[in-house]
């Protein structure tokens, strides 16, 4: 059995930091945490020294790395490029993202997935589908022609061949069958309303019915406005359920995350979106200053997590505790992990963000 007992200047376990401290592991779950008083000397312990030790981060919404965008390269060696560059910013965990494409690619995107799982890859979570079932009226950068509304036959073919790889899907839930949405909650995906232009009764139905998590918030959905609050309103409004959001100051005014913050609380979490320069395939994402841009339009982000971080302190007003949650325990409730990632307590697992004083990434821990 392999034990290893970390210490650092600082730990923050998700809710109060800890000076003195020790965290006690065996086989990559947490034992303890206990005082380093309470530890005798004579116990191996790895000294990080003057760092802090966070919950590791987990991005939930990103499509490639290094050049390497995985509905274009849908391989390993892909999914090997986004862990690296996920694990730079901070990330232990992510969930690789296809947006609209053929069923073609769908399927060897899940296909990547297994070999890389196969082949002993960490960090991947599972496979994030967006679209093709969403509204062609907010599309955003998504390929008109790939949109559809699916079919009963369609669903089947994709659940059965993604079984235990795709986890989460986001969808237009106005643009689909009912049954055909219970049937993929039933294997166990998650449901995220996203690129879609439902009013806002049509929204807070869906949320009041099983759909718990709403794909990057402001964008791509129908906005709040004062005689039609639209989906943007619905999550805002509802008690429950979580969205995502895209802290880069280009796909949200950092004014609105800040509204939206004080009225979610930690319903509301973070993801990059990002992707990367690629000139091939059905999203030709070029670099534009901080941001990617598709055929001149905004479609996606240039973010890493500890960027995101650093955000929504400098520029939204968000307490940096609270910024470290929004990019670790609560992307991890919003696909029902909160037992076990997010936090640095007894029986969660072993996934730690190493910050130095100037909160730089200096390594993961597993």
């Amino acid at each position: 059995m392999a034990i290893i007992n970390y210490s650092a200047a600082r730990i923050f376990t998700g809710e109060v930091w800890l000076r003195d401290h020790i965290i006690r592991t065996e086989d990559g779950f947490i034992l303890d945490v206990v005082p380093a008083a309470s530890v005798p000397d004579t116990v191996t312990r790895q000294d990080l020294g003057n760092v802090m030790i966070v919950p590791a981060f987990i991005d939930l919404q990103i499509y490639g790395a290094g050049g390497r965008l995985l509905a274009v390269y849908p391989d390993a060696d892909s999914l090997h490029a986004l862990q690296e560059y996920c694990t730079a910013g901070g990330a232990a965990w992510h969930q690789p993202t296809v947006a609209t494409n053929t069923k073609e690619v769908f399927f060897q995107c899940i296909d990547a997935v297994r070999a890389y799982w196969e082949a002993g890859g960490q960090g991947v979570l599972g496979l994030h589908l967006e679209g093709p079932w969403i509204n062609p009226v907010k599309r955003g950068a998504h390929i008109e022609t790939l949109i559809h509304s699916p079919s009963f036959e369609e669903v089947e073919e994709i659940l059965a061949y993604g079984s235990g790889v795709i986890t989460m899907i986001t969808l237009a839930p106005e643009c689909c069958d009912p049954d055909l949405v219970e049937m993929i909650r039933n294997e166990g995906i998650i449901i995220s309303a996203g690129h879609s232009n439902a009013t806002y009764e049509q929204a807070t139905d869906f949320l009041n019915d099983g759909i718990e998590t709403v794909t990057h918030l402001y964008n791509a959905m129908s906005p709040l406005q004062h005689r039609a609050p639209g989906l943007a309103g619905a999550v805002l409004d509802h008690k429950t359920a979580m969205a995502s959001i895209i802290p880069d100051g280009h796909h949200v005014d950092y004014a609105a995350l800040r509204i939206a913050k004080k009225v979610m609380g930690d319903r509301l979490f973070v993801i990059t979106d990002a992707v990367t320069e690629t000139s091939t395939g059905h999203y030709p994402h070029q670099l534009a200053g901080d941001k990617y841009e598709s055929s001149g339009i905004l479609s996606g982000s240039a973010l890493d997590m500890i960027t995101a971080v650093h955000n929504l302190e400098e520029h939204a007003g968000i307490a940096f505790e609270e910024a470290l949650r929004m990019c670790s325990l609560y992307p991890a409730k919003a696909i029902g992990k909160e037992n076990e990632l997010g936090r640095i307590e007894k029986g969660y697992r072993v996934s730690f963000t190493v910050l130095n004083t100037d909160r730089k990434v200096l390594q993961i821990l597993y």
